[in-house]
Order: structure tokens, then C-alpha cells, then sequence
């Protein structure tokens, strides 16, 4: 990789400025254990060759490291130069074993950090192990042939408006190196998930249904299917996104109003929350599933969005809101580049306050073996609010969605979900939410609890 591109670390990318053999065996165990990535020896974290690695000491950094890592962790090693310094690389993939460290230590790749796990979290990732690395398969029977080259073109220009400057290498390396191609140059689930002319020729449901169900339940009142409009929408996902957003702010626009000579839309359900939902829905589903697709649904009351296959990794409904990992890297990183996601790892925060912003309840997230869904329930008739928007802090996102789960929350619960912060400061973000009129509080002293207003 030319020095021109732009590194950081990521879920998939790793900058190791020194010859650390345990800070290596740390990554090497953390990326098995998650979707795989790329270790960079002799990078600061912004990215420039630091000059001090050498061909000499890098075998025995080599042997160190893997000593540490039980089992072994493989890795394809590359050396290059950059700017006339050493710069080594190494490419690992996901791994069907769990990998722990000698001290017993599992870590895994989640963001730019390496997290361990213990507990529940541990035997969740333990049981998922059969899964494998299935976004960077190469689809059978499929060709370079099989992208399509408009999406392509519109890709590239996204990708140089974001990097701010054009890519001076045949894009196909590109391709190679984010996953979307193998080195054979075939396309992988990701790729024809991102760029296939028809990917659901490959991959079956790996498209989206809409329906619109004109009451509150599936059927109408006299027993019959109760829907007025539903569509397939197939495609590559950049085109599913495009055309269901499409069609769901049809669906969601009430009108406009004019303040202050300026045109107003006026929303059944704020664009933003819903939007991030959607996109989170088609981007970390799990494409294993053929016998399901994504289901936008639309009640009377109620949006739901349903992606196939439970919550990835570590993730579950207690810390969805501060937790971050992606089943889907590689398809994450391409909406991404593609401007789909605006910044990664911030769609439920913003989910919640959108919709507290609005009135209505915080999104109810369920998570069952095979789907997880999104509920948005509206309040119609809710007073325009005016007056400076509601932000809530990452604590406070955390209490409203327990709140939505059990229906209360009192000051230990939230000191359990919160236990590296102190009482005052939990005391304060409910109290701020009181005085807000987000939260009603019932009852007083050790019997106090705090529901929605």
C-alpha cells in the first residue's frame, strides 16, 4: 500500500508503531477472534513509518508473539517500504477457534480496541465460532463480470471525495484490499452484496420487503390480510437503501409548515432514526440466512425494521447502546466509504435521542436466535416542540433504554448499568432528565423509580 493512503485504526486495521510482542499477540488474538484484519508493524497511529523496525528483529518478534497466542494465530506477513522504512503487514483472518492468550485473556476486536471478554459475553462469542469469516467467501459462480460498473463509478466517487483525492492505483487493488475481491480477482459475498448487478441470483433474500398494514395488527378487522401496499426491493444494497428510503419518506411525510418564510416537512417518525435503522438493518443482518430478508413493516402505530440473525459477537439488548461490533465489517466499511453511515458506531444514540426529540417513546429493540428488530411507536398527536433540541449523554441513553425494556429504572439499576461512575453524577443525569420532562419520578427515598413522562 502506498504511503498516499490514509490508515487508522479500526475494527480491520491495527497500527503498531513498535516491536511489542505482546501488544502483537494481543491483536493477533483479538482480530482472530473477531472478523479478522490487518496489523501494521512500524505505524504511529496516525499512520507514518516510524524507522525503527528492522528485518533483523522481526522474526523473533514473530516467535515471541505467537508464543503468547493459544492456539497459534496465522498470519500472512508482507514486508514493504514506505518512504524508505520498514514497514511489516500482516493479514489475519477469522478464525474458527477461540484464541486466548497464555494469561487466559480473550480479547477481541471491537472498534479500534482490543476488549476482553469474561462471562456471558465469553460464551456468546464461544458459541458463534462455527460461524466463520462467510462476508469474505467467494461466491460461487460468480465473475468480476458480475459488478456493475455504474456502481462502481458512483462508488470511486464517493471514496475520492471522502480520502480528498483521486485514487492513483487500478481500482481492482482497491477492491482486493477492503475485501470486496479475492486475489484471484473474484467477487466475495461483500463485494457482490456492495456492487453485483444481481446479487439475489447468488445469494437468495438477500433483499428487502416492504409492507404497509393499514392498522395495528396483520389482518384488517373483517380476518383479511390487512396490507395496502408492499414491494420487493432487490438489488445491490447501496440501490435497496436508496429505493426503501425512498419509499419509506413517502410514506412518512405528513405535510409542511412555513416558519419564518422557510418550508418545514413535518415527519410521522424522524428521517434520522429511521434511516440509521434501516441502514444498521442491511448492513449487520447476517446473509447466512437465505430462508429470511430484511422486513420493513408500517403499522398505524408502529414502524418495525426485522433483520435476520440475532445480535453479532458480544453484543446484547443490556449494552447495545455502548458496545460496538460489526458481523459485516467489510460490507460496513463499503456503506461507509459510500456515505450511507455518516460515523460508525453512534446509530443507536442517535436512534434514541431522535426520537425522544420528537416526542415520541425511545425504539424498542428485541433480540431473538434469528432476527433482530427495531420498534419505533409514534405519538400523533404530540405538540410541535420548539425550543432548544433534547441531547442525551451516552448514560442517559442507556437508563431511557431500560426504561422502554422494563418499564422503570430506579437509582441501583442504573448503578449497575453505569458501575464505573459515581452516584452524584447517575443522580444528576436522572434528575436532568426530571427537569426536562423526559422522566416522571414515583416515590421517594430508597423507594424512588423514575418512568417515562
Amino acid at each position: 500500500m502506498p504511503l498516499t493512503e490514509k490508515l487508522s485504526s479500526s475494527q480491520l486495521v491495527a497500527l503498531l508503531p513498535a516491536a511489542d510482542p505482546e501488544q502483537l499477540a494481543e491483536t493477533l488474538v483479538a482480530f482472530a477472534n473477531a472478523d479478522g484484519g490487518t496489523v501494521y508493524i512500524g505505524l504511529t497511529e496516525d499512520g507514518h513509518p516510524t524507522g525503527d523496525i528492522y528485518p533483523e528483529e522481526i522474526n523473533g518478534l514473530f516467535q515471541q508473539a505467537e508464543a503468547l497466542c493459544n492456539p497459534p494465530v496465522r498470519v500472512e506477513w508482507q514486508q514493504s517500504e514506505w518512504s524508505g522504512e520498514f514497514v511489516f503487514v500482516g493479514r489475519i483472518r477469522r478464525s474458527p477457534d477461540l484464541h486466548t492468550l497464555r494469561d487466559g485473556r480473550v480479547l477481541v476486536r471491537a472498534s479500534a480496541e482490543n476488549r476482553p471478554l469474561h462471562g456471558e459475553k465469553l460464551s456468546q462469542l464461544a458459541s458463534t465460532r462455527s460461524i466463520g469469516d462467510y462476508e469474505a467467501e467467494p461466491v460461487a459462480g460468480a465473475t468480476r463480470a458480475d459488478f456493475e460498473d455504474k456502481l462502481l463509478e458512483e462508488f470511486l466517487g464517493k471514496w475520492e471525495e471522502r480520502q480528498g483525492r483521486p485514487l492513483t492505483r487500478p481500482l481492482d487493488d482497491l477492491l482486493i484490499e477492503m475485501g470486496w475481491l479475492t486475489a484471484e480477482r473474484l467477487p466475495t459475498i461483500a463485494g457482490l452484496l456492495l456492487f453485483g448487478r444481481n446479487p439475489q441470483s447468488f445469494i437468495p433474500r438477500s433483499g428487502l420487503t416492504f409492507v404497509r398494514f393499514e392498522g395495528i395488527g396483520l389482518r384488517a378487522e373483517n380476518g383479511e390480510v390487512g396490507y395496502g401496499r408492499r414491494e420487493e426491493i432487490n438489488g445491490a444494497l447501496p440501490q435497496i437503501i436508496q429505493r426503501t428510503w425512498d419509499i419509506l419518506q413517502e410514506e412518512m411525510r405528513r405535510g409542511a409548515v412555513v416558519r419564518s418564510l422557510q418550508r418545514e416537512e413535518k415527519w410521522l417518525y424522524p428521517p434520522a432514526a429511521i434511516r440509521e435503522a434501516l441502514v444498521n438493518a442491511i448492513a449487520h443482518r447476517d446473509y447466512r440466512l437465505h430462508g429470511l430478508g430484511v422486513e420493513v413493516r408500517i403499522f398505524s402505530d408502529r414502524l418495525e425494521i426485522m433483520s435476520p440473525g440475532g445480535l453479532p459477537g458480544f453484543i446484547t439488548v443490556d449494552n447495545i447502546v455502548d458496545e460496538h461490533f460489526s458481523r459485516n465489517p467489510r460490507i460496513v466499511t463499503g456503506l461507509f466509504q459510500w456515505r450511507f453511515i455518516e460515523e460508525l458506531g453512534l446509530g443507536v444514540d442517535l436512534m434514541i435521542e431522535e426520537m425522544i426529540n420528537a416526542g415520541h417513546p425511545p425504539p424498542v429493540f428485541s433480540a431473538k436466535l434469528s432476527s433482530f428488530t427495531v420498534v419505533f411507536k409514534n405519538v400523533v398527536d404530540h405538540a410541535p416542540q420548539s425550543g432548544p433540541r433534547l441531547s442525551t449523554n451516552e448514560r442517559q441513553a442507556k437508563a431511557l433504554a431500560f426504561i422502554q425494556r422494563q418499564g422503570r429504572i430506579t437509582n441501583r439499576d442504573y448503578q449497575e448499568l453505569c458501575p464505573d461512575v459515581t452516584p452524584e453524577t447517575l443522580r444528576l443525569d436522572l434528575a436532568d432528565l426530571v427537569e426536562r420532562s423526559v422522566l416522571l419520578k414515583v416515590g421517594a427515598k430508597r423507594g424512588t423509580y423514575y418512568i417515562l413522562r
